[in-house]
């Protein structure tokens, strides 16, 4: 195992690129809670972002849209030009065409606790036993925006037209976190505060299918693998728990965290496992053996477990990992955000961010948006390596081979390493 602690002096480390921001204003008197973006999000196809901009208030935006008004002075994005600027948030002159996307500004009765897209794909088809009458019949490009509240209630949202479809109730406290699967099949799971995971089939009118019990606290995210198999949920009390999302039971529990861990994210071929916790630090795992591959220290020396296990301030609130597999983010209480390289020991680049909450990379991995306590969303543009061939194929392997079956190949043991992330 490698622990990467933030020991190096900060002049040494890279700046990250800022292009743009979404700022919301505020009244003089507005200037505490409810104002929170708890959750940004990114439609799998790249074409929306959203956010919740406190007071109940989610914002969709056309993602194309963003990227012509962001300012830089570099070809890293697409049609940009010199300079970080605010962003423009009218729509252009004149109404949009039918088939371009549109922006909508979404009151969602109660505070927002957690965003999630999905895209449904028609062949692939509902668990329910009974598939000969739906209320909702979802087609090919059908786009779906899930909202978590802070009265338990769950609502699902037609993202080209702003029209609320469903409204799923069943939790008994805030629902902190959404994720659907990735495999089209539009299964919702929902975290929330009353210990339970939910799995909600949108595709069967939102029936709720299943509960997953085990967390003795606060379910405070979740995450399926690439290919929809497994769910980690994470919460307080140090919890993280793998799920089998086929037979809806429990696989294993990783243990390493000090205090509560708050988010999750799997690599895009399944093989990592990314967890944040308040104890500082950012655990890089293997989902399949369950043991610890890398530490991202925010904290030089590492702490205590105690004082990790305390109110230090570097609490780190969000990590999310990158579309190319080499790179992850963390949004931490120190006002900072960082970008790390799996394959490198500091920080690969830093950015000033006061008060972040959350952070997510676009679709293409191309840009980091970062919400924070009031309401706005900030972007940079990500560290950008060519990925090596090896890593290519690396990637490629993982997709469809776990950590047990890689060890099994007739192959020399420095490759089964490699391929295993043991060594980068």
């Amino acid at each position: 195992m490698a622990s990467f602690p933030d020991f190096v002096n900060e002049n040494e480390i890279g700046k990250a690129k800022f292009i743009g921001e979404l700022l919301v204003s505020a009244a003089p008197f507005d200037q505490k809670s409810g104002r929170e973006t708890w959750a940004v999000a990114f439609a799998p196809d790249g074409s929306y972002l959203a956010w919740s901009q406190g007071h109940r208030i989610v914002r969709l935006l056309p993602w194309s849209q963003c990227l012509n008004d962001f300012t830089v002075g570099s070809a890293d994005l697409p049609k940009v030009a010199a300079g970080p600027r605010r962003l423009s948030r009218q729509l252009s002159d004149g109404q949009p065409a039918r088939s371009m996307p549109r922006e909508h500004t979404i009151d969602c009765g109660d505070i927002v606790w957690g965003l999630a897209f999905g895209s449904s794909v028609p062949e692939k088809q509902s668990r329910c036993v009974n598939i000969e009458w739906h209320r909702f019949k979802f087609g090919q490009d059908q786009l779906l925006l899930a909202t978590g509240l802070n009265n338990g209630r769950i609502k699902i949202w037609d993202v080209y037209t702003g029209k609320l479809l469903l409204n799923l109730m069943d939790h008994t406290d805030i629902v902190r976190d959404l994720t659907f699967a990735p495999d089209g099949s539009l299964m919702l799971v929902s975290a929330s505060r009353d210990k339970t995971l939910r799995v909600w089939d949108l595709k069967d009118d939102g029936n709720m299918v299943k509960v997953l019990r085990g967390h003795q606290s606060w379910v405070y995210c979740s995450a399926f693998s690439p290919d929809s198999a497994v769910l980690c949920s994470v919460g307080a009390s140090k919890s993280i728990f793998l799920w089998d999302m086929d037979k809806y039971v429990l696989i294993r529990k990783l243990e390493g965290h000090h205090n509560d861990v708050v988010s999750c994210e799997f690599s895009p071929d399944g093989a990592l496992l990314v967890t944040a916790s308040y104890d500082t630090r950012v655990i890089v795992w293997d989902p399949h053996m369950g043991c610890v591959l890398l530490e991202f220290g925010h904290l030089f020396p590492p702490p205590s477990p105690i004082f990790a296990g305390g109110a230090n301030d570097r609490w780190v609130r969000s990590v999310a990992f990158c579309h190319d597999g080499l790179h992850v983010a963390s949004v931490t209480d120190d006002r900072l955000v960082r970008f790390w390289n799996i394959a490198e020991e500091p920080p690969q680049a830093i950015s000033p961010l006061t008060n972040g909450l959350c952070c997510a990379f676009s679709t293409d991995g191309s840009v980091l948006a970062a919400g924070t306590r009031d309401g706005s969303l900030h972007f940079w543009a990500s560290p950008r390596r060519v990925a090596s061939l090896q890593h290519l194929c690396r990637m490629a392997l993982r997709r469809v081979m776990t950590t047990p079956q890689v060890q099994t190949l007739p192959i020399p043991a420095r490759m089964v390493d490699f391929l295993s992330y043991r060594i980068i």
